[in-house]
């Protein structure tokens, strides 16, 4: 590009959108501790006393809440702050989408959470991910679910992660489309959110790589969502079950997913369904590739 047109080399990548990119021989870093500085100084949290989870286990929030309304406008320019610290956070996404959904009348409770997630930032705020080399890595993901955690809807909220080999790629915490009649179902639905997601990473690294990628890796903890998903026969627990669904059974019978059993402890995706206690959450937070940035540049 140098031959054809006027250019500048700046040397490494070190910051773009508020993303703070660290690259060295043991590997590649990306924070958002400035942006995230930033935001609980608009929030005027700034020097506020941390807190170790960003959200209290067993929370449960309505939008019909009768405490006093507090200023939307504010609300929503906090959550929206958030919810662009996801992109390095995945730790966060269960939370900011949670509280996302109590944008258009929010009250003092829904403030709370808010600043009850700022706490958990103002405690990590040098916290990011880390990426590692490694050779022949595989694509794999980790799908999981809840059960009508939406106290007004009953819906219940998909949870999905993607791995590179060690690196996570891609998160999803987001609230179902319909409301499921079971576990099972729930599970189901959020297999094949991840099955799409799959597909298209695969495909994106296909043409990156220059060869097609083999069968996606897709870890499930729930037994009768993996027998449902490699059984094309419908009865009375399925049959109901939207057809747009049923996509994960295509790409099971064609071989570009493989769907694998894990105990419950070994679901990543938990993270990403539900408020979790303290010493889950951190568990969690470090199989899914967080670090403190700073104590890790300095190794």
């Amino acid at each position: 590009m140098k031959a054809t047109l006027q250019m500048s080399d700046l040397g490494l990548l070190h910051y773009y959108l508020g993303l703070e990119v660290t690259q060295s021989t043991d590997g590649i870093t990306l924070g958002q501790s400035a942006y995230a500085a930033k935001i609980l100084q608009n929030a005027g949290l700034a020097g506020c006393n941390p807190s170790f989870i960003p959200m209290e286990p067993r929370l449960k929030l309505s939008k019909k809440s009768s405490a006093p309304a507090v200023d939307a406008t504010a609300y929503r320019s906090i959550v929206g702050s958030l919810r662009y610290l996801v992109n390095t956070r995945p730790d966060l996404a269960y939370s900011v989408g949670y509280v996302s959904r109590f944008m258009e009348e929010p009250t003092t409770e829904h403030l709370a959470a808010v600043k009850r997630v700022l706490r958990y930032v103002a405690g990590t705020l040098d916290y990011g991910c880390h990426y590692t080399r490694k050779k022949d890595a595989r694509l794999v993901g980790f799908s999981d679910s809840d059960l009508a955690g939406d106290i007004d809807t009953r819906k219940s909220t998909t949870g999905v992660v993607f791995f590179l080999g060690n690196n996570i790629i891609t998160w999803q915490s987001q609230k179902q489309k319909v409301v499921a009649l079971s576990s099972c179902e729930a599970e189901y639905i959020a297999g094949t959110t991840a099955a799409c997601q799959g597909v298209w990473l695969a495909r994106l690294l296909g043409e990156l790589k220059g060869k097609q990628e083999g069968a996606i890796k897709i870890n499930i903890d729930n037994e009768s969502a993996i027998q449902l998903s490699k059984n094309p026969v419908f009865h009375d627990r399925s049959k109901h079950i939207d057809v747009r669904f049923h996509f994960i059974r295509e790409c099971v019978e064609e071989g570009r997913v493989c769907v694998a059993s894990i105990g419950t402890t070994e679901q990543l995706a938990d993270i990403m369904t539900k408020a979790l206690a303290r010493e889950r959450f951190c568990e969690l937070r470090t199989k899914l590739g967080l670090v403190k940035l700073k104590q890790k540049c300095k190794a």
